[in-house]
C-alpha cells in the first residue's frame, strides 16, 4: 500500500494503515468517509468503491486514479490523490479532506454575494481547468456539487473534485470522445450529437455555472430531460426575467455567451476565457450595475430565492408525478409504509416524464438515442397540470411562482383530500 506521500506500495498484502470515521457523502457504487492515517494522525477523505457494485465500471475507477495521479499535487485548486489501494471487497481512493462544503451550499450560507464574488470562483475554476486542459485531460462533469471548499475559512481554496468521467485525450486529436456522459443540465451540444467532443465541453459547463452562481437556477432548467436538451443543442436560454439579472453587468453575460457557443471551435478556451474582462479585471462591474451608494448589488437574495422556489417546485414536481405513477398502476409494488386514503378516482392518462432528479445523474455508457433517462418526449400530463409555465428557461416571476403553488396544492388536495 502507498505510504501516504503517495510512495508506491510495496510487495505483498499490507495491513490497512487508516482508520475511516464519519460518512461524508454517497453515491451509487461508493462513500465517502472521513479518515485518520495511523502513523502520522492526519485526516484525509477515503472514497470506499465497493467492488461488487462496481463490476462491469471499474475502468471508471481505473481512469480516475489515472487522472488524479497525472495531476494530483499540480495545482492548487485540484483535489489531491494521497493514496489507492485495495482490499478483498473495496477500493480505496484516499484524498485531501474538503471541509468547506460544496460552492452553492457555501454561497447560501454567506452574509452577501456579489458579482465579483461569482468572478473570483469562476476565475479559480477556470485556473485548474486550463492545469487540466494543458496535461490532456477533460473533466466531462463539472457541476456546483464538484465543486469543494478546502477549509470554511473565507479565504479558502475551491477545489475540483470527482474525475471518475475525466479522460486523458492524445494531443493530436481535437474530438476524441463519443460516450453520452455529464449530467444532462451542463452537458455541451456536441455531447448529445455524438459528433465527438473534448476539451471545449468543459468550458461550456462553465458558462453555465456562471449563469447559476449569477441568478440561482440553470440556463436549459426546463420540465424534461428531452425538453432540455433540445434547448441546449440550439442553447436556447435568455437573461431574463428582467428583475433578475438587472443588478447582472453586461461583461459577465458576454461571458457567458462565449462560453454558451454551439460550436465548440468558436468557443473560448480555458486560457481565453482567463483574459476576458469579467474574469481578468477586478472592476468587471459598471456603474449602471451599482447600488445607489455606488457598491455592487448583492446577488444574494436573488439567487438564494431562485435556488430555494426551484428546490421546492422539483420536490412538488416529484410527488406529483409519483402519485401519478401509482394511479397508473407502476409504482404500488415499491410503496413502503401505509397510506392512509387512496388515490381519488379519475381520468387516467399517460404517466408523467421522468423524475427531475433522475436528471442529475451519470450517463456514462448511454446511447444517444436523443433522450436520456426515461422521458415520455413530452407526453400529456394526466393531471393537465401546467406545472412549469416559465418557459424557454427565463426564471420565474413571484406570481408565477405562487401560481404553481396554488395548483400545486388544489392537485395534491384532490388526489389525497377525499375518500
Amino acid at each position: 500500500m502507498a505510504a501516504p506521500n503517495g510512495g508506491k506500495s510495496a510487495a505483498g498484502i499490507q495491513p490497512c494503515r487508516y482508520k475511516t470515521g464519519k460518512t461524508l457523502g454517497a453515491g451509487s457504487y461508493s462513500v465517502v468517509k472521513e479518515c485518520v492515517h495511523i502513523d502520522t494522525g492526519r485526516y484525509y477523505a477515503a472514497k470506499v468503491i465497493n467492488k461488487r457494485l462496481m463490476a462491469g465500471r471499474e475502468h471508471m475507477v481505473r481512469n480516475e486514479i489515472a487522472v488524479l495521479k497525472k495531476v494530483s499535487m499540480g495545482h492548487q485548486n485540484i483535489l489531491t490523490l494521497v493514496d489507492y489501494f485495495e482490499t478483498m471487497n473495496n477500493l480505496y481512493l484516499v484524498t485531501d479532506l474538503a471541509l468547506g462544503g460544496e460552492l452553492f451550499d457555501r454561497i447560501c450560507r454567506k452574509g452577501s454575494y456579489y458579482e465579483s464574488d461569482a468572478a473570483d470562483l469562476i476565475r479559480a475554476t477556470l485556473s485548474a481547468v486550463a492545469y487540466l486542459h494543458d496535461h490532456g485531460i477533460v473533466h466531462r462533469d463539472l457541476k456546483p456539487e464538484n465543486l469543494l471548499f478546502r477549509t470554511p475559512e473565507d479565504n479558502a481554496d475551491l477545489l475540483i473534485a470527482d474525475f471518475g468521467l475525466s479522460r486523458i485525450m492524445d494531443e493530436e486529436q481535437f474530438h476524441v470522445l463519443t460516450t453520452t456522459c455529464g449530467t444532462p443540465g451542463y452537458m455541451a451540444p456536441e455531447i448529445f450529437k455524438k459528433s465527438g467532443h473534448g476539451k471545449p465541453v468543459d468550458i461550456w459547463a462553465i458558462g453555465v455555472i456562471t449563469y447559476f452562481l449569477l441568478c440561482g437556477y440553470t440556463p436549459f432548467d426546463r420540465d424534461s430531460n428531452l425538453e432540455e436538451m433540445q434547448a441546449i443543442l440550439v442553447a436556447d436560454y435568455s437573461f431574463t426575467p428582467i428583475e433578475y439579472w438587472r443588478g447582472v453587468s453586461e461583461p459577465a453575460r458576454d461571458f457567458i455567451r462565449r462560453c454558451l457557443t454551439t460550436d465548440p471551435h468558436a468557443r473560448m478556451t480555458a486560457h481565453e476565457a482567463l483574459t476576458h474582462p469579467w474574469v481578468k479585471d477586478d472592476e468587471n462591474v459598471s456603474k449602471e450595475h451599482r447600488n445607489e451608494t455606488g457598491g455592487q448589488i448583492d446577488l444574494l437574495p436573488t439567487v438564494k430565492k431562485n435556488f430555494n422556489a426551484r428546490v421546492k417546485l422539483h420536490a412538488a414536481i416529484d410527488t406529483i408525478r409519483a402519485i401519478n405513477q401509482l394511479r397508473a398502476g407502476q409504482g404500488a409494488a415499491q410503496m413502503n409504509g401505509a397510506t392512509s386514503r387512496e388515490p381519488a378516482k379519475g381520468p387516467q392518462g399517460p404517466p408523467l416524464p421522468a423524475l427531475i432528479n433522475n436528471k442529475e445523474s451519470e450517463m456514462e455508457g448511454v446511447e444517444g438515442t436523443g433522450q436520456l433517462g426515461q422521458d415520455g418526449g413530452g407526453g400529456g400530463d394526466a393531471m393537465d397540470l401546467d406545472l412549469d409555465p416559465r418557459g424557454h428557461g427565463r426564471g420565474q416571476t413571484e406570481q408565477q411562482i405562487r401560481e404553481q403553488e396554488r395548483r400545486i396544492r388544489e392537485t395534491t388536495h384532490a388526489l389525497w383530500g377525499k375518500r
